[in-house]
């Protein structure tokens, strides 16, 4: 499987019976569906984050992806309770893509997060 982002080869790691894809080069994530779900429920699976936020950053200009999975577009979601995040998901097989970085700062809603979520609600 190749990296949507990158292009490099994606690496299969694993924790706790989860398995998960891993950009070799950009370190981003790619969950099948619900996987990111399960694996945020974890304690310590920030782990499998092992890029920095910045070079995440930098991928989030590469928006027209398609589906390291089922080739389908991807489609770029920002998450309701933390608007800073910006990650693609697949219509088809419900597969996400975090970009190096932004699974751990997901897993991780701040108090911060929560008012800007109250802010965003409040305002539409």
């Amino acid at each position: 499987m190749s990296c949507p982002k990158c292009g490099a080869a994606m690496e299969v790691v694993e924790l706790e019976k989860i398995k998960v894809d891993r950009c070799s080069a950009c370190r981003g994530l790619f969950f099948d569906a619900l996987k990111a779900h399960k694996l945020k429920a974890v304690p310590g699976s920030e782990t499998i984050d092992i890029g920095t936020r910045e070079p995440g950053r930098a991928q989030n200009g590469t928006d027209r992806i398609r589906c390291p999975r089922d080739t389908s577009p991807m489609i770029r979601i920002v998450d309701p309770k933390q608007p800073h995040i910006q990650l693609e998901t697949c219509p088809v097989c419900q597969g996400m893509f975090f970009d190096a970085g932004e699974f751990s700062d997901w897993k991780k809603e701040t108090l911060l997060d929560g008012v800007r979520s109250w802010f965003a609600r409040r305002r539409s």
